[in-house]
C-alpha cells in the first residue's frame, strides 16, 4: 500500500523554490520544514502522493507565484492553493474568521477527489481546519504546533506586555482555543523534543501524552556542510563590506525573522555593553529580506526601530552588519564564512520550540550560543557544541558571548556539532521515524494483524528511502 498525504500550511508564503524566508513574521523555519518534509516524503517507497494546501493570494505586494491554484513541486508533490478571506495577503492572526470557509471547500474537494490516508496540520490555524476535515473525511489527523499560544503568552508576559496588549496583537485566546480543540481531535502530535511535550503541550487540558511522538527535524547535508569555497567566502565578504571596518574578526552570527520572540535587540544590547566583544568581534544580523523598513508590518517595523536604536545607543557602526538582501543559497555560505573566521552562531530567542538554524550552523562546523529553552537544550545535549544561556538576563548573555567566542574548546565544539548533527538529525532519519509511526497508526486503525504488518514489510522496500 502506498499512502497519500495532505499537509496543511495556511499562513505565510510558501512555494516550491526560492522561499522568501524572513520576508515577514509568518515566513520562517516552519515554511522551510514543511516544504522539506513533503519533498522527502514523496521520495520514499511508501508514499504515492502529497498535497500541500495553502492560501491563494492575489496581491501586488507579493509575487504572482502565490496566486497559482496548483504548483508542481516534484514528482508526487503539488501545492494546492485555495482562496479564503480577502484576496490580499494577511498575517496569520487575521485569518481566523475565514478558516471555516476553507474547511468547507476542502471537504467538498476531497469528497470529489481521492482522499488522503493522513492529514498533517501545521500550526494552530491549520489544526483548526484539519480537525474539521479529519472528522468529515474520517481520516487520521497529525498535528505539529511548531509554537504554542500558551507558551508564547507566558514569555510575552515575562517581557512586560499585558494580557490586553497580547490579545490585541496576537488574538492569543482564539489561538489557544483552537489548539485545545485540535489537541483533543488529533491522533498523533508530532513534537521536536521531549521538553516540548513535557513542559509546553502539557499546559493544555486536551493534551494526551500518549499521543505525543518526538521526531526531531532533519538537515539537508548536501547544503549544510563544512566544506568552504573561496568563491562563496568572497561573496559573503562583499555582502559585509558596506557595514564592517574589519570583516576578518570573528563574527557573532544570528539568522532569524525580525519578530519580538527572536529577541534581537537584547543580543545587540549585550554586545554593546561588552568592550571586549566590540573590540575583537563583529555582530552579523541576517533578518530576512526587506526593501524599506517603512513597508514592513508593524511588529517588524517596531523590531527594526529597536535594533537601530540600540546600534545608535552603543555607537556600533563599523561593527554590526544588517544586510537588506540575501539569497537562500547564501545561508549555508554564511554559516561556513562565520566558522572560517572562528565565530559562533547565536540564537537569543525568548522561546524556541526547536531551532533548525542551530542544526544548520552546527552541520557547517559553527559552534552555538543559544537560549536555554526548548529544542536548544536537546540539541546541545546530543551535540555538546557550545553554550546555553538565560537570554532574559542581558549581563549573563554578555558574559556567555564573551566566553563562547574566545573559548579554547572552539575546535572541539566545531567537530562535535558536525558529528552530532550527522548522527542524530538527518532528513533520512526524520522521515524514517515519521513513516514508521504513521504506518503503525494506519495499520492498527484498519485492524491489520501483526502478521499482516510483517508481510507488508517483507513485500515492501527494505529502506524507506527510494534508491536514487
Amino acid at each position: 500500500m502506498r499512502f497519500k498525504f495532505l499537509h496543511l500550511h495556511l499562513h505565510g508564503l510558501i512555494r516550491s523554490k526560492n522561499l522568501e524566508l524572513g520576508k515577514d513574521a509568518d515566513t520562517g523555519g516552519q515554511t522551510q520544514y514543511v516544504l522539506e518534509l513533503v519533498k522527502s516524503l514523496a521520495n520514499t517507497a511508501e508514499v504515492d502522493e502529497v498535497d500541500l494546501v495553502t492560501r491563494l493570494i492575489n496581491d501586488p505586494r507579493v509575487d504572482n507565484d502565490y496566486s497559482q491554484e496548483e504548483e508542481f513541486v516534484e514528482p508526487g508533490v503539488r501545492i494546492l492553493r485555495f482562496p479564503f478571506g480577502p484576496a490580499k495577503y494577511l498575517r496569520k492572526e487575521l485569518l481566523w474568521p475565514y478558516l471555516d470557509h476553507l474547511a468547507e471547500n476542502l471537504m467538498l474537494y476531497y469528497k470529489k477527489n481521492k482522499k488522503p490516508h493522513f492529514i498533517h496540520a501545521h500550526y494552530a490555524d491549520a489544526g483548526y481546519v484539519g480537525a474539521k476535515l479529519s472528522k468529515s473525511l474520517n481520516v487520521p489527523l497529525i498535528f505539529t504546533g511548531h509554537s504554542l499560544g500558551r507558551e508564547k503568552q507566558r514569555k510575552l508576559l515575562d517581557t512586560g506586555l499585558t494580557i490586553n496588549q497580547i490579545e490585541k496583537l496576537y488574538f492569543i485566546s482564539k489561538r489557544i482555543e483552537a489548539e485545545e480543540k485540535v489537541l483533543k481531535s488529533a491522533d498523533i502530535v508530532v513534537t521536536s523534543t521531549i521538553q516540548e511535550s513535557v513542559y509546553q503541550y502539557s499546559q493544555y487540558s486536551s493534551f494526551s501524552p500518549n499521543k505525543a511522538k518526538v521526531i526531531p527535524p532533519g538537515v539537508d547535508h548536501n547544503k549544510f556542510h563544512c566544506i568552504n569555497s573561496t568563491t562563496e567566502t568572497a561573496e559573503i565578504d562583499n555582502m559585509m563590506k558596506p557595514f564592517l571596518k574589519d570583516s576578518t574578526k570573528p563574527p557573532l552570527l544570528t539568522i532569524s525573522r525580525a519578530v519580538r520572540r527572536k529577541n534581537i535587540p537584547s543580543l545587540i544590547e549585550a554586545y554593546g555593553k561588552s568592550e571586549k566583544l566590540k573590540r575583537k568581534t563583529n555582530l552579523i544580523l541576517i533578518l530576512g529580506c526587506r526593501d524599506s523598513t517603512s513597508k514592513l508590518e508593524p511588529q517588524q517595523k517596531d523590531v527594526f526601530h529597536n535594533i537601530f536604536e540600540m546600534i545608535d545607543k552603543y555607537n556600533l557602526y563599523g561593527k554590526v552588519a544588517y544586510p537588506k538582501k540575501h539569497l537562500p543559497s547564501q545561508i549555508p555560505a554564511l554559516y561556513r564564512w562565520a566558522a572560517s573566521r572562528g565565530g559562533v552562531f547565536v540564537n537569543p530567542a525568548l522561546t524556541e520550540p526547536f531551532g533548525l538554524t542551530l542544526l544548520e550552523a552546527s552541520s557547517c562546523g559553527l559552534p552555538i550560543i543559544s537560549t536555554n529553552d526548548g529544542g536548544p537544550k536537546e540539541i546541545h545535549s546530543k551535540c555538546e557544541n557550545g553554550l546555553l544561556v538565560d537570554v532574559t538576563d542581558i549581563n549573563k548573555l554578555k558574559v556567555v558571548l564573551e566566553k563562547g567566542v574566545f573559548n579554547k574548546k572552539w575546535k572541539l565544539w566545531s567537530r562535535n556539532g558536525i558529528e552530532g548533527v550527522n548522527r542524530h538529525f538527518s532528513w533520512n532519519t526524520h522521515v524514517r521515524n515519521y513513516l514508521s509511526i504513521l504506518t503503525e497508526e494506519f495499520l492498527s486503525s484498519n485492524n491489520y494483524s501483526s502478521s499482516d504488518i510483517k508481510q507488508s514489510c517483507l513485500k515492501g522496500s527494505s529502506s524507506l528511502i527510494k534508491p536514487h
